[in-house]
């Protein structure tokens, strides 16, 4: 990861789905979206990705499955082997605070969709949906959801 970091991102969680073996997650953090532009084309144009592209891109079944999300990023902490995540589709906001606010807690580290235009378009990413994405097991929310059971991956 050291490219990655070299070029400005702070990669937070890395997971491997243990109900889809050809599936990994993994979550990058950036102050704001200018930055996330300028690190990820200096990353991308950087001789540790050239280096390794073709080897990086060959593990990759589908590498289009990308939210992009605000909040507080996620690390799990040391020694922690199984994360459950949750993928939620509210359809009212108000009643997704008020569900938050009973079942999640500041250790769920909630995330929302990032509305903002990717300014990166070499990297697609999943529009035109609304989602809160969070950590840790909760009551399961009254919206349709995915829940994913993660594997921490240490580096």
């Amino acid at each position: 990861m050291t490219g990655q970091q070299a070029a400005g991102i702070t990669v937070g969680g890395r997971f491997r789905d243990l109900d889809d073996p050809d599936r990994f997650v993994w979550l990058r953090a950036f102050p704001d979206m200018a930055h996330r532009r300028r690190a990820l084309e200096a990353f991308y144009t950087g001789p540790v990705w050239r280096r390794h592209r073709d080897a990086a891109n060959a593990t990759m079944v589908d590498s289009d499955d990308v939210l992009l999300l605000r909040g507080p990023g996620f690390a799990p902490q040391p020694g922690t082997r199984e994360v459950v995540t949750t993928i939620c589709h509210p359809s009212d906001a108000a009643a997704f605070a008020a569900y938050a606010a009973r079942h999640l807690g500041p250790g769920h580290a909630l995330h929302r969709t990032e509305h903002a235009e990717n300014d990166f378009p070499r990297l697609p990413v999943r529009t035109g949906e609304d989602v809160r994405v969070w950590f840790g097991p909760s009551e399961p929310p009254p919206w349709p959801a995915q829940r994913l059971r993660l594997e921490s991956v240490t580096p």
